[in-house]
């Protein structure tokens, strides 16, 4: 595993002058998931604090740190060539600091709300990710990500759907992985088979009240099996 993530770390330092353009724009699956995070959390009354699981050069930090301008917002990223582009853009670097998913490095309920966006389909343990958001959020969490179940064609879908609802989905990606349970591409280095869905429940055990949004285009109204990524953001 330790192979992976050397793997995912080193695409992210090399491909770091390219990270914005890649995978930010202004219009994308985060951006608007971000908006509707930040709507959403405004109606629970005053936000003091969120934390940034993943934050590449904190495109999330500076959306949020926009909207809460005396808040204290704090994204953590591993790839010390991400946080550079972040700080020649303006971030402090008591702002976006190293920091590791699977070990968070605050004590419980340290922040009103914990966010990431497109950050646990590189993780093969992205359930360890999420206990990690839920202890250190007092308030909520809200998770911006794949929904591998909704991608594809109609036919590819129900598939998939059918395997999931059958326990095979495992089987079938490690056939098809030949054993690893990861795949590469150019456009996003180390990424596994994840749907959100499958987190909900953890996020539910803390915050019980879940809202569910496609922020791409859905095939229809089920967003399980039509959105290839979704919002979910808990609270209480």
């Amino acid at each position: 595993m330790r192979d992976e993530i050397e793997a995912q770390r080193l695409y992210y330092a090399e491909t770091a002058e390219l990270y914005e353009t890649m995978h930010v724009a202004p219009g994308d699956e985060h951006a608007k998931a971000l908006a509707a995070f930040c709507g959403l959390a405004d109606r629970m009354g005053p936000v003091e604090s969120v934390l940034d699981v993943g934050a590449g050069t904190g495109r999330a930090v500076r959306i949020m740190r926009d909207w809460w301008p005396t808040a204290r917002i704090v994204g953590i990223e591993p790839v010390r060539e991400l946080r550079e582009i972040g700080y020649r853009g303006g971030l402090c670097r008591d702002t976006l600091i190293d920091g590791d998913a699977m070990r968070l490095d605050f004590p419980d309920d340290s922040f009103d709300f914990v966010v990431e966006t497109g950050v646990l389909h590189h993780l093969r343990q992205p359930r360890a990710a999420v206990a990690e958001m839920v202890r250190v959020a007092r308030r909520g969490v809200m998770i911006s990500d794949s929904n591998n179940i909704g991608e594809g064609t109609p036919s590819g879908r129900y598939i998939k759907w059918g395997l999931k609802r059958l326990g095979l989905w495992t089987s079938a990606v490690w056939l098809q992985t030949r054993g690893r349970m990861y795949k590469t591409s150019r456009g996003d280095g180390v990424f596994y088979s994840f749907t959100a869905f499958d987190v909900a429940d953890q996020l539910a055990t803390k915050f019980p009240e879940l809202s569910y949004m496609n922020t791409t285009r859905c095939a229809g109204f089920d967003l399980y099996r039509g959105a290839s990524h979704v919002m979910i953001f808990a609270a209480r």
